[in-house]
This record gives C-alpha cells, sequence and structure tokens, in this order.
C-alpha cells in the first residue's frame, strides 16, 4: 500500500510557503513525522478536525491531510511543533 501524499509532497507543500532564499521549514522526513503525529494526537485528545473527512476515517490520516492542504502550519526548526 502506498502513503498519499508521499512524504516528499508533503514536504514540497509545507515548504511552499516559504520564501525562495531561506532556509526550508522541514528538510526531513522526520520532521513530517513528528508533526503529524502531534496533530493526530491532539485530535484523538478531541480537536475538531480542521479539512472534511470521513467519521470513519483515522486520526492520522486527518492529521496528513490538514498538513498537505495547509490547515495545519509547521513551525521553522527554532519552534518545532505543529500550529494550528
Amino acid at each position: 500500500m502506498m502513503i498519499h501524499p508521499s512524504y516528499k509532497e508533503m514536504m514540497e507543500a509545507v515548504n511552499s510557503e516559504n520564501e525562495e532564499d531561506t532556509t526550508p521549514i522541514v528538510s526531513s522526513r522526520y520532521s513530517i513525522v513528528m508533526a503529524t503525529a502531534k496533530r493526530a494526537r491532539q485530535i484523538v485528545n478531541g480537536d475538531e478536525p480542521l479539512v472534511d473527512s470521513y467519521p470513519e476515517e483515522k486520526p492520522l490520516s486527518i492529521a496528513v491531510d490538514e498538513i498537505y492542504q495547509g490547515a495545519v502550519k509547521i513551525l521553522p526548526v527554532n519552534n518545532q511543533s505543529a500550529q494550528k
């Protein structure tokens, strides 16, 4: 089974909001994984999804969609967390 979107697509989406001549917001899969896991935990603990989702959709899938669609922002390296 393939993950959609891929890590590469996720990183491109997150970094697309960054100015071209600056350091990328994320430069590794680890950053994407950590931010997605943190957001999934927030959803499990009761936060409402910020994108359309199906009732049977798992929190991790929702978190991936939120980050990919830009509903949740990943802060630059000096602030290693996801922000709504």
